[in-house]
């Protein structure tokens, strides 16, 4: 079973001195080649500061993830479950977790990163600044990884709960089976309609990863996480085909 999430814009400083990026320390080593491109280009816009402001859609008050960028490859390091910041990464709360969840988290949970492809919650990464509609030098993101990451997760036969943004699901869609699902945060309205929420999508997902961790169960299927959800307060519900609504 795997729980694959979005990364975030925002990352936490700080990490293991002494310790830089090592591809090979990551998971899913198949994609280092891939990973290795995407430093490259990264370091061939970190060159002109003009031109790396544009193509990562930074503002004037977020001129210090150009020095994060250069810096990529020498940086300190943690665990990607910890560098990741924000709404999200708030409501699974890592810091808070037993070494126990820990472990679940890092065996049943992938982040999804526009530099690093898929990554396991305590692969240890750098901050760094890059988006999933960032533009790289010869490097169109969506065509350098959509292959290589849907072979990787079409390679996993366990349940797969797609809890990505659409945006980062498009840079390695999941495959399509049955037991692999797309999570939709929803809410309903008195109408009885649903409508799906942009505000709350994180906030929601996050606390839903947090009560999986918690709970450390690994769900065969899509019943069984169904049944899971029943008795733990978590409104999961069939949706669309290939999707379950989270409705909040």
């Amino acid at each position: 079973m795997l729980l694959i999430l979005p990364p975030s814009e925002t990352k936490r400083d700080g990490g293991a001195e002494g310790y830089p990026l090592d591809l090979s320390a990551l998971s899913y080593p198949s994609l280092t080649p891939q990973r290795s491109a995407a430093l490259k280009a990264l370091a061939t816009l970190s060159r002109n500061q003009r031109v790396a402001t544009g193509a990562l859609s930074l503002g004037p008050t977020q001129r210090h993830e150009l020095a994060r960028n250069r810096a990529v490859a020498t940086s300190a390091v943690m665990p990607a479950i910890e560098r990741y910041t924000g709404v999200l990464y708030d409501g699974l709360d890592a810091a808070t977790l037993t070494a126990e969840q820990r472990a679940f988290a890092a065996s049943h949970v992938v982040i999804h990163s526009a530099l690093f492809g898929l990554l396991g919650a305590d692969d240890p990464v750098p901050a760094y600044r890059l988006s999933h509609n960032s533009r790289l030098p010869g490097l169109p993101l969506g065509r350098h990884w959509r292959s290589a990451v849907s072979a990787e997760l079409a390679a996993h036969d366990g349940l797969l709960i797609d809890a990505r943004s659409e945006a980062y699901a498009s840079l390695g869609p999941a495959p399509r089976r049955e037991n692999s699902i797309y999570l939709r945060v929803v809410s309903e309205g008195e109408s009885g309609r649903r409508v799906a929420l942009s505000h709350f999508n994180k906030k929601a997902k996050g606390l839903f990863a947090r009560a999986m961790v918690s709970a450390g169960l690994v769900h065969p299927n899509v019943d069984s996480l169904l049944r899971w959800a029943d008795t733990a307060g978590v409104t999961l519900e069939p949706g669309a085909e290939g999707e379950l609504d989270l409705v909040v």
